[in-house]
């Protein structure tokens, strides 16, 4: 991690903030019935990844750290729920529910691949 400036030097933080772009995006293609509803829970949660990424990044603990990218790679599985239902209730289309899911699944990839490289140069540090 010394490499690393800031957070924004993160693969899996960059990516993560541009799902949350997209997601934005389409959320505005929810009803108006869902403002506090599905739109709302459906942001929180997407942005909730890279939020606790930029925390994990922050920690001073390595384990801290860890706890956090965990908590981003949850609130990604969250995230798939929420977009599996709004393609579901046809607020979004198959295509762009199609576009977005390769986007989260890329995001999951990346997110997974960075925490097992924390946990493990945890595991050589003890």
């Amino acid at each position: 991690m010394s490499n690393l400036k800031t957070f924004k030097d993160i693969l899996a933080w960059q990516k993560s903030h541009e799902l949350v772009l997209y997601v934005y995006k389409i959320s505005n293609l929810y009803p108006s019935n869902e403002t506090y509803g599905l739109t709302s829970q459906t942001r929180r949660a997407a942005s909730s990844v890279p939020a606790n990424v930029v925390e994990g990044y922050k920690r001073q603990n390595l384990k801290d750290s860890i706890r956090f990218y965990n908590h981003a790679e949850a609130s990604l599985e969250e995230l798939k729920y929420h977009l599996l239902l709004a393609k579901d209730l046809q607020y979004i289309s198959k295509d762009r529910y199609n576009f977005i899911n390769e986007k989260t699944e890329e995001v999951s990839k990346i997110l997974f691949g960075w925490t097992k490289s924390q946990r493990n140069f945890l595991n050589k540090k003890s």
